[in-house]
C-alpha cells in the first residue's frame, strides 16, 4: 500500500484467474488497483493464496518502452472485494466495498 500525492491509500496486487474447459487449463495474472479506505482493508485482510471475487472496471494505459515501442497495460480498479473459500477463509466482514467500510469494525476480523 502506498499513499497518492493527495493522501489516497492506493493497493496493487496480482490476481490469479484460472480457466479450466475440457482438457485445457491456463492461468492468467490480472493486476487490481484498490483505493481508500478499499485499498486500506485490502492490504490489511488479503494474503497471497486467498480466493477473492473482485468487481470493477477495466483500465487500460498506454505507455511507451525504452525503445519508443507502444505498450499497453490491462488493469481492474476495483470497487468490490469479496472473500470467498471456507468460512474459516473469510473474516467477519467478508464484503468490503470502496463505498465505505464494512458492518463490523475492521478491528474485530479475525485474521
Amino acid at each position: 500500500m502506498r499513499y497518492s500525492a493527495s493522501g489516497i491509500a492506493v493497493t496493487n496486487f496480482s490476481l490469479a484467474v484460472g480457466y479450466k474447459y475440457k482438457d485445457t487449463e491456463s492461468t492468467e495474472w490480472v493486476t487490481v488497483v484498490c483505493f481508500g479506505k478499499l485499498s486500506e482493508l485490502v492490504h490489511q485482510y488479503v494474503q497471497k493464496g486467498k480466493q477473492l471475487f473482485v468487481s470493477g472496471r477495466m483500465q487500460t494505459d498506454k505507455w511507451q518502452d525504452k525503445d519508443g515501442n507502444d505498450r499497453y497495460t490491462t488493469k481492474i480498479i476495483a470497487d468490490k472485494v469479496q472473500f470467498l473459500g471456507s468460512a474459516a477463509d473469510k473474516p467477519e466482514a467478508y464484503k468490503v466495498r470502496n463505498d465505505g467500510p464494512p458492518a463490523e469494525d475492521p478491528e474485530q476480523i479475525p485474521f
